[in-house]
C-alpha cells in the first residue's frame, strides 16, 4: 500500500488546486538552488496541501552519494534553508519521498537508471507516470539532457499520462543561440511541455500587477499615454557577483537580467487586458509589447543607453572591492554591472510615453520597483497662492524586498494659506495579509505540476526580448567601454544613468533603504 503525504490537520484545507499526481526529477541535484529554493518550496507546498498525496523527487547529480545519504545531507539544510518553521512530522513523511541517482548528464546508463527508478516509484507510491524534469544546471546542458531524456521515452506523453521539463535562465546569450536552443528542444518536445522559468514572476507583486490593473475600474481607464508621463523600472541589488565571478564575466548584466526579468515586467505592465488569464491569452498580449518595442539604432544605442562597472566602496558600513577584483574576474573586465536604457512602445496606449530601465549591482540599496508616474495637473488654479509648483502623482509597485503599493499625491497642509504637501499611501502586503513563508519557486512549481503556463515564458516571447537587446549588444561589443570604473559600490550607479533622464527633464525615484 502506498504512503500518502500529508500535512498536519490543524494547517487547514488547501487553498488552490491540490497538484497532480507526481515525480519531479531534478538535474542538478546537489547545488545550491535545489537545497536553498527548490526542496524548501516543495515542502512549503505540502505544508499548505497543495502537493498530491502521490508525490516523489528523484534527485540526479554527479555527486556520488545513495538515496538514504541524500535524505539526510536535505534534512540537515532545510534547517538553514526553510522559509518557517519545519514540522518534524511533515518532513520526516516529505524525506522519505526523495531518491537519488548519481551519474553524469551525459551519459546513457544515467537515463536507465532514471526509466528503472520511476518504474519502481509508479508501482510503489502510485504516481501514475506523470514525470516533470527541472534543469538546474549549465544551460549547455538543457538541449543534451532533454535529447537523452526523449531518447529513454521519458518525454512521451498520452491521455493518460503528462511529460514536462522547466528550464532555468539563460535561454541563450543572444537571438541566434536562443532560436536555436528553441529549435533543438522543439525536435524532442512540444512547446506545451516546455516551462522557461523566472523565478521573479513568482513573486506576489508581480502577479498582482494584472490584478491590481484590471479588477480595479480607478486605475484602468487611466493607464496609458493621455495621464501617463513615464515610467521607470529598478532592480537594484547590494550583492556583488559573490563566487559567479566566471559565469558573470560572460553575460554582464545587459545579459542577465534585462531579457528575462525586466522585460516581464514591462509586459505586464504596459500589455491590453487579455480575454482571459488562459495562459496563452495572457502571454499573447505579452508578446505583442515585446514586439511593439521600437529597435534601438546604432545611434540610439549611443544615447539611450548606459552601462556601468562598480568600483569599490562601502556598503552597509563595509568597504567592498571592485568589480575587477572580485574571485574569476580578468584585472581588466570590461563587462558592464550596471544598465539603464530608455525604451519606446509602438502602440497605440504609450506612444511617446517612454520606459527607463535600469539594474546594477553593488548599489546603495536592494530595491525592484516600478514607478508609474502621472502627467502633472495644470497649475494655472495656484497661479496666485504660495504654491510653486505642483509635484506629480506617482504609483510606486514594491517588488522586493518589501512588497506593496504605494501612491504620492497631494495635499493641502494646514494653516491659513493655501499651501501643498506631498502625501504617500502605503500599501504592504504582510500588513493585510500576513507574513508568508515563501522561497518564490512554490506558485511556479505548483503551476507546473497543474498544467499552467501563464508565468512561464514561450518560445517567441523568449527570442522578441532577445531582439530588444541584441541592437545594444553590438554597439557595446564594438565600442569597448572607456572609463571602467565609472560608479562606487553603494552608490545609484554612473552619472551618465542620471543624465539619461535629466535630458528630458526627468529623474530617477531613488531610496536610501
Amino acid at each position: 500500500m502506498a504512503q500518502t503525504l500529508t500535512a498536519p490537520a490543524s494547517t487547514g484545507q488547501p487553498i488552490g488546486k491540490t497538484a497532480d499526481p507526481c515525480v519531479m526529477v531534478i538535474f542538478g541535484a546537489s547545488g545550491d538552488l535545489t537545497r536553498r529554493k527548490l526542496i524548501p518550496a516543495l515542502y512549503n507546498l505540502a505544508h499548505a496541501h497543495l502537493l498530491s498525496p502521490q508525490f516523489a523527487v528523484v534527485g540526479i547529480a554527479r555527486r556520488p552519494m545513495s538515496s538514504e545519504d541524500y535524505r539526510k545531507a536535505i534534512s540537515e539544510d532545510i534547517k538553514k534553508f526553510a522559509t518557517g518553521d519545519v514540522d518534524p512530522e511533515l518532513w520526516d513523511s516529505f524525506v522519505r519521498r526523495l531518491h537519488y541517482i548519481s551519474g553524469n548528464f551525459d551519459d546513457k546508463q544515467t537515463y536507465v537508471n532514471l526509466t528503472q527508478l520511476l518504474g519502481k516509484i509508479d508501482k510503489e507510491q502510485s504516481t501514475p507516470g506523470n514525470y516533470f524534469y527541472y534543469l538546474a544546471t549549465t544551460p549547455d546542458a538543457f538541449g543534451p539532457i532533454v535529447e537523452s531524456l526523449a531518447e529513454a521515452g521519458l518525454m512521451q506523453q498520452d491521455s493518460n499520462h503528462w511529460r514536462r521539463v522547466i528550464i532555468e535562465k539563460p535561454f541563450g546569450h543572444d537571438v541566434e543561440s536562443a532560436r536555436a536552443l528553441n529549435q533543438q528542444l522543439l525536435k524532442f518536445i512540444d512547446e506545451k511541455q516546455i516551462y522557461r522559468i523566472d523565478h521573479y514572476l513568482g513573486k506576489e507583486t508581480v502577479q498582482n500587477i494584472l490584478a491590481f490593473r484590471f479588477a480595479n475600474g480607478i486605475f484602468e481607464p487611466i493607464w496609458n499615454r493621455r495621464y501617463i508621463d513615464h515610467i521607470e523600472i529598478s532592480v537594484a541589488e547590494t550583492v556583488g557577483v559573490e563566487k559567479r565571478g566566471g559565469y558573470y564575466d560572460t553575460a554582464g548584466a545587459l545579459r542577465d537580467m534585462v531579457p528575462n526579468h525586466i522585460m516581464q515586467l514591462i509586459t505586464l505592465t504596459a500589455m491590453e487586458p487579455p480575454v482571459s488569464f488562459r495562459a496563452d491569452a495572457v502571454r499573447d498580449e505579452q508578446s505583442k509589447i515585446l514586439h511593439a518595442i521600437q529597435p534601438l539604432s546604432a545611434e540610439e544605442v549611443l544615447v539611450r543607453t548606459v552601462r556601468g562597472q562598480y568600483g569599490e566602496g562601502v556598503i552597509a558600513g563595509q568597504r567592498v572591492p571592485a568589480y575587477r577584483a572580485e574571485p574569476g574576474v580578468p584585472p581588466e573586465s570590461r563587462t558592464e554591472t550596471f544598465v539603464a536604457m530608455k525604451l519606446a512602445i509602438d502602440n497605440w496606449r504609450w506612444a511617446d510615453v517612454p520606459f527607463y530601465l535600469r539594474t546594477g549591482k553593488r548599489m546603495l540599496v536592494r530595491n525592484t520597483q516600478i514607478v508609474i508616474q502621472f502627467r502633472r495637473a495644470p497649475f494655472v488654479l495656484f497661479r496666485d497662492t504660495p504654491v510653486e509648483n505642483l509635484m506629480p502623482n506617482q504609483l510606486v509597485l514594491h517588488i522586493q524586498p518589501e512588497e506593496g503599493i504605494s501612491l504620492r499625491f497631494a495635499a493641502k497642509a494646514p494653516g491659513a494659506l493655501m499651501r501643498l504637501g506631498t502625501v504617500d499611501m502605503n500599501f504592504e502586503y504582510a500588513d493585510y495579509f500576513g507574513a508568508q513563508s515563501s522561497t518564490g519557486y512554490e506558485r511556479l512549481l505548483h503551476d507546473c505540476m497543474i498544467g499552467d503556463q501563464t508565468l512561464f515564458q514561450r518560445a517567441d516571447m523568449v527570442e522578441a526580448g532577445w531582439c530588444v537587446v541584441s541592437p545594444v549588444l553590438d554597439v557595446w561589443k564594438a565600442l569597448p567601454p572607456r572609463h571602467f570604473p565609472n560608479y562606487a559600490a553603494g552608490s545609484w550607479g554612473p552619472k551618465e544613468a542620471d543624465e539619461l533622464l535629466e535630458r528630458d527633464g526627468r529623474r530617477w525615484r531613488n531610496f536610501d533603504k
